[in-house]
């Protein structure tokens, strides 16, 4: 299928056909998984252009799922879970969920989060041919097409929304941003959860770049600054 199919994840088939109905009408084709192991067959098979995916599945758990995606793709993703713990959000965002809603939802404001989603694509910052392909900070050197980050001449492991965080901090380079802005900026779009998810990425950051003479400020009151160490 590709072009235009969403993959929706859920073992409650109601839940699916929900989607389903809502997503249709707007175009979108629709196929659905019950479980974690048809899901990732799915995305094999169908090549959708985004996942919806629920993380409470049998065999493997959405989270799993991820794992698995993000080892190897970027492939948009919602998490969707009956469960509204702000830990949960976190951890899912933190191994590369693009979104996350909370059960019971508006079928329509899923709708509306699909397309800010796809608004995004797969990496912006890589297939924007106007976006440079290398910001350089200190000596820190972020590479948007290949997406890696060096500190000097040492590679940094960082994940998938730590990396888009700091290119945007890269973009504003000594600039006040809200965690409001960073959010929209490095997730693409506006983001409905907590703004403390901002907080847990950048204090991963940190520690990835303490050996680097560049650090992520706390401006009190406003938000984050990249700035260079003293």
């Amino acid at each position: 299928m590709g072009k235009d199919t969403i993959l929706v994840v859920d073992d409650e088939r109601n839940i699916i056909e929900l989607a389903r109905m809502y997503l249709e009408k707007d175009g979108f084709t629709v196929v659905g998984a019950e479980t974690g192991t048809e899901a990732l067959r799915k995305i094999e098979t169908e090549q959708p252009i985004l996942m919806i995916l629920d993380l409470m599945l049998p065999e493997l758990d959405g989270w799993e799922v991820c794992r698995r995606v993000r080892a190897n793709s970027a492939l948009p993703i919602i998490m969707l879970t009956a469960r509204d713990d702000d830990v949960d959000k976190i951890v899912g965002l933190e191994l590369g969920a693009d979104d996350y809603m909370t059960k019971p939802y508006n079928p329509r404001e899923l709708v509306a989060r699909v397309k800010a989603v796809l608004r995004r694509g797969y990496h912006p910052q890589a297939e924007n041919a106007e976006q440079p392909e290398r910001y350089s900070f200190g000596n820190v050197v972020v590479s948007t097409d290949t997406r890696e980050v060096r500190v000097g001449e040492t590679p940094v492991d960082v994940r998938t929304k730590e990396f888009d965080l700091l290119v945007a901090l890269m973009e504003h380079p000594g600039k006040a941003l809200s965690r409001e802005q960073l959010l929209n900026l490095a997730w693409g779009f506006d983001f409905y959860g907590e703004t403390r998810t901002v907080d847990v990425h950048v204090a991963h950051l940190r520690k990835k770049l303490a050996v680097s003479t560049i650090t992520i400020e706390t401006v009190w009151g406003v938000g984050y600054k990249l700035v260079e160490k003293d």
